[in-house]
């Protein structure tokens, strides 16, 4: 969902819902979380047979900033009720490559939080969470780099 109409439906929705809240956009700041994104994108790799289960975190964190930054360049930041729901929300409404961004979130806090039959993160599972992690902050990029996203009014 990233027509026009759509994508501001969803943002006022989250802003009206307390989920969401409205800062100075912030160019800087969106290049900034870009750039952790990446790195996170970097580290995960190489810890990707040491420790699979840090490597999706790294990815998923990694995902988590890059939704932030399409965020903080339109002047919003998730609120503490709203979270990494809403940013989650919020990134799908700005580009379909955040459409595995749920699953991300879900593994991570499957990760975080196991309980007793919460089946240990494999190599496969951090691979592909870092897979669809490149693939969302090389979407943010784009948009950020193409100048596509304004302030949200």
């Amino acid at each position: 969902m990233s027509s026009g109409a759509a994508k501001k439906a969803v943002l006022q929705g989250l802003l009206d819902a307390g989920r969401l809240e409205r800062v100075p956009a912030s160019a800087a700041l969106a290049a900034r979380l870009v750039g952790e994104a990446r790195s996170h994108l970097r580290a995960a790799d190489k810890v990707l047979d040491l420790d699979p289960a840090g490597s999706l975190h790294l990815a998923y964190d990694a995902a988590r900033k890059a939704a932030g930054a399409l965020l903080a360049a339109q002047g919003l930041r998730a609120t503490t009720p709203g979270g990494h729901v809403a940013v989650q929300e919020a990134a799908r409404a700005c580009s379909p490559a955040f459409a595995a961004f749920t699953l991300l979130r879900r593994r991570r806090h499957d990760s975080e939080y196991p309980r007793p039959d919460t089946p240990t993160v494999t190599r496969a599972d951090a691979v592909e969470a870092l897979e669809r992690a490149s693939e969302m902050v090389a979407s943010a990029g784009m948009l950020l780099d193409g100048g596509r996203l304004r302030e949200f009014r």
